[in-house]
């Protein structure tokens, strides 16, 4: 292909893409926005119950990883770690994302969508120390699903997109961007 062609081909490739990464922007806002609010009127000691014996709001301060995972592991460390894995997850999705094809749409809105969760839990974990969680789901005292938050949830809905686009192009290689 010649260069101005190529140069015109990848310039719109890149503004195909713009769209995705605004939908990670925004995911990023709303998670701080909802993080914010609980933060700022949530007593960590008075959950609200919105549907009784189902599901409640709890304001909960994470240090660890996803549903809590390393909440109890203390290193001085672990957020410069935690932080560092976040950074690397989402450079390798940018690099992804911007090697796969625009076409791929289900895949560039599961790579997005995961993008702005981590980015979201990661500038939580950067700015406060810990990810703000609050949405508690539970069956009356027997069974607690852990509390999550906004970002937790586009991560969770991003890797089940990644899934199905995986299931739907099982040979992603082959339309790789050179």
């Amino acid at each position: 292909m010649p260069s101005a062609l190529r140069v015109e081909a990848d310039c719109c490739r890149v503004g195909m893409k713009n769209k995705y990464y605004i939908l990670s922007a925004l995911i990023l806002l709303l998670d701080h926005a909802t993080k914010w609010l609980v933060r700022g009127r949530l007593d960590s000691l008075r959950p609200i119950e919105i549907i009784p014996n189902y599901f409640r709001l709890s304001h909960v301060q994470n240090t660890g990883v996803a549903f809590g995972i390393f909440q109890d592991f203390h290193a001085p460390w672990k957020p410069y770690a935690l932080a560092a894995m976040a950074v690397v997850a989402v450079i390798v999705i940018l690099i992804y994302s911007a090697r796969m094809p625009s076409s791929r749409k289900l895949l560039q809105l599961a790579l997005a969508v995961t993008a702005g969760g981590i980015l979201g839990n990661f500038t939580d974990r950067i700015v406060h120390g810990f990810v703000t969680d609050f949405l508690e789901f539970h069956i009356k005292e027997v069974f607690h699903w852990p509390t999550f938050n906004i970002a937790d949830s586009a991560i969770t809905i991003g890797i089940a997109l990644l899934l199905v686009d995986t299931v739907k192009n099982p040979e992603p290689a082959e339309e790789l961007q050179n």
